[in-house]
């Protein structure tokens, strides 16, 4: 038994096939259609304007519109980061205590401006509780990670999607000249590619 698609597919084909054949025809294609000289100015003006309303209509899409080209320094406008370190002399258990209060799952560790490394979740998970350290007596600097992976803010957006995924690291501190200007997780940039 056909479906109801079947039988609509072939009354459109049916239309289809007589418009084109209507269109076709000699009876139409004989009778000339003479329009005013005013209405015809008319019509050109219409069509300008609906080109000039459909350029700017895709101009300012494309502008609302973010993609994977846009810099990491596009998403940090956006995001207005408060950069947010500790001292490296700072304990484990104070240090994930302001993690916790800013709701954040990673702490820069800096001493005079200078990023000397980042304290993460997985740190205290395994650089301090896997491993039976004491964090009331641990300062962070012995077991933050060191080897930073550090971006510029003009890197794109899919460049740094893919240093966090080959890398296998969350979070991503952004500089311009040495200067801390934020740090980018792998959540801020999923979260980005799925809004946009």
């Amino acid at each position: 038994m056909p479906g109801r698609g079947g039988v609509s597919m072939k009354k459109s084909r049916t239309l289809a096939v007589s418009v084109m054949l209507l269109l076709l025809s000699r009876t139409v294609a004989a009778k000339e259609v003479v329009l005013p000289a005013p209405v015809l100015e008319w019509s050109v003006y219409i069509l300008l304007i609906f080109a000039v309303l459909v350029v700017g209509g895709i101009s300012i899409f494309m502008k609302r519109r973010t993609g994977p080209y846009d810099t990491l320094d596009s998403l940090l406008d956006q995001q207005n980061p408060i950069v947010h370190s500790v001292h490296p002399n700072v304990t484990v258990t104070e240090c994930v205590r302001r993690m916790n209060d800013l709701s954040i799952g990673a702490m820069l560790v800096m001493e005079d401006g200078q990023l000397l490394g980042i304290f993460t979740e997985r740190d205290a998970m395994t650089r301090v509780l896997g491993t039976g350290l004491d964090p009331t007596s641990t300062n962070v600097s012995g077991v933050m990670t060191k080897d930073l992976i550090c971006v510029s803010n003009s890197i794109t957006l899919e460049e740094a999607m893919s240093m966090v995924t080959n890398h296998h690291i969350r979070h991503l501190p952004v500089l311009e000249n040495d200067k801390v200007l934020g740090v980018v997780s792998s959540g801020d940039l999923t979260r980005h590619f799925v809004e946009n």
